[in-house]
């Protein structure tokens, strides 16, 4: 596992991870425009969870090519990528429950939103981020909570609209859970560094 962290660490695979959450964070922005058309200005930057996490992350990869770290973004990016990409997974496996099936763009947001969620956590032993670092995630991410789930702001899932409490409670605990992760893998591990190539 360590030699697999490793080859992640290698220019060429950073630049192959580049590419990939560059055109996923032009892709997910693309897929929020019509909620974005409809969304007031001031809530602009809390509406597109998901293109924003990957945007954390393209950060993050810029920084390592350049072999610097980056602690807040860092921590930023393995929280939401994370949090939004597990939720994604939910919430397109409660569309296919409830409706009984799932176009082919459903699968494909599970599978894309799977490995944003595992591609972040595969980074974390070249995370240097502090305590005070996952704070400022922390409150981030629990004040997007806020805004998604008692301003309405949340991505529209017709189907899934008559759930919107308990999706809102599911959503609160998994962001506390990416915020556990994040502080187990990188803030608890002492040992286990990686260095950037």
């Amino acid at each position: 596992m360590k030699m697999f962290q490793y080859l992640l660490g290698q220019k060429p695979i950073l630049i192959v991870m580049l590419f990939i959450n560059f055109f996923g964070t032009v892709y997910g922005y693309y897929w929020y425009g019509d909620q974005l058309n409809e969304t007031p200005a001031h809530f602009y930057i809390f509406v597109p969870d998901s293109p924003t996490a990957s945007l954390f992350f393209l950060i993050v990869i810029i920084g390592f090519l350049m072999r610097k770290n980056l602690p807040l973004i860092e921590a930023l990016a393995i929280v939401t990528l994370f949090k939004y990409g597990i939720w994604a997974v939910i919430m397109n496996l409660l569309v296919l429950q409830i409706n009984g099936t799932l176009p082919w763009q459903g699968y494909m947001l599970i599978a894309s939103h799977f490995g944003m969620a595992i591609q972040g956590l595969l980074y974390s032993p070249y995370y240097r981020f502090k305590l005070r670092h996952l704070l400022i995630a922390a409150i981030w991410t629990l004040h997007n909570d806020v805004i998604d789930y008692v301003f309405g702001m949340m991505p529209k899932y017709s189907l899934l609209m008559n759930y919107i409490s308990e999706i809102g409670y599911m959503t609160f605990w998994l962001s506390i859970i990416s915020l556990l992760i994040a502080y187990v893998l990188v803030l608890k591990q002492k040992t286990n560094k990686l260095q950037l190539p």
